[in-house]
């Protein structure tokens, strides 16, 4: 929200951007982003990225298609609406080709995001010893993109919540 001139109130529209890989710790961001953070009369963008040495064949058209049908219906089922009634958020999904940290970084900066969301995958048990590619991808992101930047990871089965990590906060548990 911001105060404009004369004390009236107006709060001002957002873009989230959420990065999809087809992953289930990716839909699961993709929910917390859609239930937690996305608001009445903002724009979210669901952005998934292609390898750059990957050809465009049937089978990479065929899989991405599935997958945009599939974030769609888990938005539709996420945000139900009277017919009448305009949707709360926007959703648009971008699929680009290219290299994952430039092009996602490249993405936030030239749609001017307010707040990225990505997924945190489980550390891996020698995570004392090495870290994994999506970990380190991860923390370029958090550490880079130019705007607000959650890696989010729903909380294991038998405790409910989740852990998100920003620039400023680790592994944080929240109970929603």
């Amino acid at each position: 929200m911001s105060w404009e001139r004369g004390g009236e109130c107006s709060s001002k529209k957002k873009r989230v951007m959420v990065l999809i890989d087809g992953t289930a710790g990716a839909e699961q961001a993709m929910v917390w982003a859609l239930t937690h953070v996305a608001n009445k009369g903002d724009l979210v963008t669901l952005l998934h990225v292609l390898p750059p040495h990957c050809s465009g064949s049937a089978h990479r058209e065929e899989e991405t298609s599935r997958l945009i049908d599939s974030l769609g219906s888990i938005c539709k089922a996420i945000r139900p609406q009277a017919i009448s009634s305009p949707p709360p958020f926007i959703v648009e999904v971008l699929v680009i080709q290219g290299p994952k940290l430039a092009t996602v970084l490249g993405q936030v900066k030239k749609l001017d995001v307010s707040v990225l969301v990505l997924n945190q995958s489980k550390p891996s048990p020698l995570c004392c010893m090495m870290t994994s590619s999506h970990e380190e991808f991860v923390e370029q992101c958090i550490d880079r993109a130019e705007c607000q930047t959650m890696a989010v990871r729903k909380q294991s089965h038998g405790v409910g919540g989740y852990l998100v990590s920003t620039r400023w906060q680790k592994n944080f548990w929240l109970l929603a």
